[in-house]
């Protein structure tokens, strides 16, 4: 994977400015941010574009130029084109020549949360925190699903709090008295997950001395959690569609039905609707178990989420093993809101855990946290200095041929100094006789 496709892939804008402040890159996620197309910002300077309210004489960047700095993060809003703010955190990595003259920059930014919510947008219900707008919605349906008695499917990556979101339901329903059992299909071999989940009677095999309640029975007015429902065989599909349709079963080795009043809830990751068109998931089966759907967001779509579930964790953590933890460094923060999450919640939270082990101090640093994380922080600011390096010389490239090789007319729209130029072409030709 090539520096720019690395920074297509990103979770936050990255956008690249010439010594001029004009734009000569523009990745998706920009687009996305400011609602600019890459085609209108290529060309124009980042104050058209991203129209901060801190443009001009209070630019964070244009003071970085003056002072001789080459770093800054800083809060504003981006002002998208129909007139909406866009409230965002920008970190500005100045790029310099060899003789330290500012040449251009690069443009992080990440979208924030409009303004940090009152208590009543946040929710907090079995482990469930969030601010995120598509995680509000579901819970807001939460109750309503729960009093009802539905199937319920819960689609999400790995790690997104599926079991979490199931056992919302169950506390919150008419069954939270009765059981509540929960199985993963994809942890064990198909012949006993079947014993599991519809028990047998003494004699079904050999090592069977007495009966054995399957988790159907065990979960009798109560509720069963089928995790990973997409891991079933085509054979256990069709049975539990007929404990589905019928409300009962036959163990192993009987001959006798079972009656069963159980609520269903479902969970995957995998994407069932593909999984029915190719015909690997019965769609009988999945339109029983798809009345109510609730699809969880991954965490890299949630980032204002991030600094909630960090302060929970450490909360959790700090009062588990008495350490005198109570925050994370701005810096930790940074590298933990630039990073994309790939195991969701559940790896924030090993992370987390990691850090409080390290940490002997009051706050979390960048130092505490796993070394792959930094390791990635080190990969991207690579891969960000390189497509830099890409775009300078295509842009140069571009300028001369303009001018027809002129150097003096090419350095003066490039807005730097002949020598610079002179220099940077004789970089240039090093580098093509290199390879």
């Amino acid at each position: 994977m090539n520096g720019e496709e690395i920074l297509e892939q990103l979770g936050e804008g990255v956008i690249i400015i010439d010594g001029r402040f004009r734009i000569v890159y523009f990745n998706r996620r920009a687009e996305e941010i400011t609602l600019h197309s890459r085609k209108e910002a290529l060309g124009r300077t980042c104050r058209e574009v991203l129209r901060l309210a801190n443009c001009g004489a209070g630019c964070p960047v244009a003071r970085l130029k003056e002072g001789g700095g080459t770093l800054v993060d800083y809060e504003a809003s981006v002002t998208t084109p129909d007139g909406q703010s866009v409230p965002v955190l920008i970190r500005f990595s100045a790029i310099t020549n060899q003789q330290e003259e500012f040449s251009g920059g690069i443009i992080t930014i990440r979208d924030m949360p409009t303004k940090r919510p009152p208590v009543a947008e946040e929710y907090s219900f079995q482990g469930i925190i969030s601010r995120n707008r598509r995680i509000l919605q579901l819970l807001e349906i939460l109750p309503e699903v729960s009093r009802s008695d539905a199937s319920v499917l819960i689609q999400g990556e790995s790690g997104t709090g599926k079991e979490l979101f199931a056992m919302a339901i169950h506390k919150l329903s008419l069954r939270q008295k009765g059981p509540w059992v929960a199985l993963n299909c994809g942890a064990l071999p198909e012949s006993l997950l079947e014993s599991e989940l519809f028990g047998y009677v003494r004699g079904a095999f050999t090592d069977a001395r007495r009966d054995k309640p399957g988790m159907f029975q065990l979960a009798h007015r109560g509720t069963l959690f089928l995790d990973e429902i997409g891991d079933l065989s085509p054979s256990l599909q069709v049975k539990l569609l007929r404990v589905l349709q019928d409300g009962e079963f036959i163990p192993l080795g009987s001959t006798e039905p079972v009656r069963v009043d159980v609520r269903i809830i479902s969970a995957t990751n995998r994407n069932l609707e593909d999984m029915v068109k190719t015909g690997r998931f019965r769609s009988d089966l999945y339109y029983r178990i798809n009345v109510v759907k609730f699809q969880l967001p991954p965490l890299r779509e949630r980032p204002e989420d991030i600094p909630l579930l960090v302060r929970h964790f450490i909360r959790r953590f700090s009062a588990k093993t008495s350490k005198p933890v109570q925050d994370i460094s701005p810096e930790a923060m940074a590298i933990l809101q630039r990073y994309d999450f790939p195991g969701n919640v559940r790896e924030l939270e090993n992370i987390v855990e990691h850090a409080l082990i390290m940490c002997k101090e009051g706050h979390i640093q960048p130092h505490h946290l796993p070394s792959y994380l930094l390791g990635l922080e080190k990969e991207l600011e690579q891969a960000k200095e390189m497509r830099m390096k890409e775009v300078e010389i295509s842009t140069i490239l571009q300028v001369l041929r303009k001018h027809g090789g002129n150097k003096i007319k090419a350095a003066r729209e490039l807005g730097i100094h002949r020598t610079t130029l002179w220099r940077k072409l004789r970089g240039l030709e090093q580098t093509l006789q290199h390879y």
